[in-house]
């Protein structure tokens, strides 16, 4: 199959690679390297000094962009399923103290907002985790008293998603496994994921076997909807709207399933150039053809194996719309006959699913966005 573009045929790798000048496919491909620089820091005794602790909350203060998305992503996950709360707040709340752990988690070491939550967890005695450059005044604010979980790998701003989320991942499981029952990955095991995807994504990949260039033929030359189908992957689609603006230019939205399947009869009802036979945008006019015709929509649903039968229902009544999973119902079948995205834990399907959309973003910048 060859991607349908006037400037680039993704089928070919070579011009694929030579194209790609920003470095952005191999950036997006280094999630799992991150993951697995994230599971390094830890066996380094980064984290040793919480070790099987039992904290009475866990927060997660962060800045804006892929720290805040990733933190989301965990709460929506796993906040109603650990043994502890964990909570997402853009300050350190009063009430924290000695018997709580504080993960602080930002791009910008000089932010006055994580500075003062890194002080304040401090002052009243909280365990911090800071995931942030481990310099200016952060460094400073932290030094000898927060535990540190810098960034070892360097990737454009946009693919710092999962440095954030494994984290936040190490933070959970050295706390203790009897408090995540089997709801979180191994993080070697988790980089090894995010790196097979990425090999699926490689340039040599035809577009028929290349998810992420295949989904990036399906976006482009259309205006976009990511949804979520739920409160993770709601946060996931804000992350992968971000990317594809960052990455490719592309004007994308990110809503709830909820609010895009009530806007069905608005996508139905909106004309499209594909539907408009004869549009001429020369010798339109408006006072006498009425409203140009508009770039068709397409909806992006991100699920995940336990929730695609429910958003495959839901999504019926949309006139232009597909799942997004980490694995097809297809591919990727173990000798034993089993379905890997059965095996895998919802956090490391929505790993998988972002590092897609990460290459998606690049493969759709190549093909000249939408």
């Amino acid at each position: 199959m060859t991607a349908p573009s006037h400037l680039l045929d993704l089928d070919d790798s070579a011009s694929v690679t030579a194209a790609d000048s920003e470095g952005s496919l191999r950036s997006a491909a280094l999630g799992g390297a991150q993951v697995r620089a994230t599971a390094e820091s830890v066996n380094e005794g980064a984290l040793d000094r919480i070790r099987d602790l039992r904290p009475r909350s866990i927060v997660l203060v962060t800045g804006g962009g892929r720290a805040g998305r990733a933190a989301s992503v965990l709460t929506g996950a796993l906040g109603a399923r650990i043994g502890v709360p964990i909570l997402h707040l853009p300050a350190v709340p009063p009430w924290v103290g000695s018997l709580d752990v504080v993960v602080v988690a930002g791009e910008d070491a000089g932010d006055p907002l994580l500075l003062s939550a890194v002080d304040s967890a401090l002052r009243r005695g909280a365990e911090v985790v800071i995931a942030a450059p481990d310099e200016g005044p952060l460094r400073a604010a932290g030094a000898g008293r927060a535990m540190q979980l810098p960034p070892r790998i360097r990737v454009a701003d946009q693919h710092g998603f999962l440095r954030y989320l494994s984290a936040g991942l190490a933070v959970l499981t050295v706390l203790g496994p009897s408090r995540t029952d089997n709801l979180l990955p191994d993080l070697h095991e988790l980089a090894d994921a995010v790196d097979a995807e990425a090999l699926r994504g490689h340039p040599a990949n035809e577009v028929f076997h290349n998810p992420a260039k295949s989904l990036a033929v399906r976006m482009g030359g259309r205006r976009v909807v990511l949804a979520g189908d739920g409160p993770a992957t709601g946060a996931l689609a804000r992350h992968g709207a971000e990317v594809l603006m960052r990455t490719a230019g592309a004007v994308v939205a990110a809503a709830d399933l909820s609010d895009v399947v009530a806007s069905a009869t608005r996508f139905a009802s909106g004309g499209s150039v594909a539907d408009a036979a004869g549009y001429d945008p020369i010798f339109h006019d408006e006072e006498l053809d009425g409203p140009p015709p508009s770039n068709p929509v397409r909806v992006f649903v991100l699920s995940s194996a336990a929730t695609k039968a429910a958003a495959s229902r839901r999504i019926a009544v949309l006139r232009d719309a597909e799942l997004v999973l980490a694995v097809e119902d297809d591919e990727e079948i173990d000798k034993g006959g089993r379905e890997m995205a059965g095996e895998r834990t919802e956090i490391e399907q929505l790993a998988v699913t972002a590092v897609r959309l990460e290459m998606a973003a690049a493969y759709l910048q190549l093909i000249g966005g939408s």
